[in-house]
């Protein structure tokens, strides 16, 4: 995988278009979750973009800064194309994703809304439990936080 993590205005539109077209083809169609997925935060986010070898998306992550959202980091809108799950591809994704965070917002606590049954998955990186599990868009999620 090559790793891209650029603020908005340096992603130009073809990787503006096809990280669009990554989140809607899994999170509207494959959930069938009928969400506002352009929620304006997109412009003050840094993005985090995976590349095969072929220069294809294949896995990408929304940093929100400290500040924004709340007082940590957040990782958000984690997704991997569906032809390239069950190879390493998500682990990688999370694992740059906590490094980029790291070295744009040092010192932060670091925030995500995981999905219920990927509690463990995100445990792994240092994630634990901070409040009760909710329903949003009708999926059980959890917030994590990693100091």
């Amino acid at each position: 995988m090559r790793w891209t993590c650029v603020p908005f205005a340096e992603l130009g539109t073809q990787p503006l278009y096809d990280l669009l077209a990554l989140r809607s083809q899994v999170f509207v169609v494959e959930q069938q979750c009928v969400f506002l997925d352009i929620d304006g935060l997109d412009p003050k986010t840094w993005h985090l973009l995976g590349h095969d070898d072929d220069g294809l998306l294949k896995a990408y992550a929304r940093l929100i800064p400290p500040e924004l959202k709340g007082p940590d980091a957040l990782i958000g809108r984690v997704v991997t194309a569906p032809a390239a799950r069950s190879g390493g591809v998500g682990r990688a994704l999370m694992a740059e994703a906590v490094a980029q965070c790291a070295l744009l917002w040092p010192g932060h606590a670091i925030t995500l809304h995981a999905q219920a049954h990927l509690e463990r998955f995100y445990g792994s990186f240092g994630f634990v439990p901070n409040g009760e599990p909710y329903i949003e868009d009708g999926i059980p999620h959890i917030e994590m936080r990693k100091p």
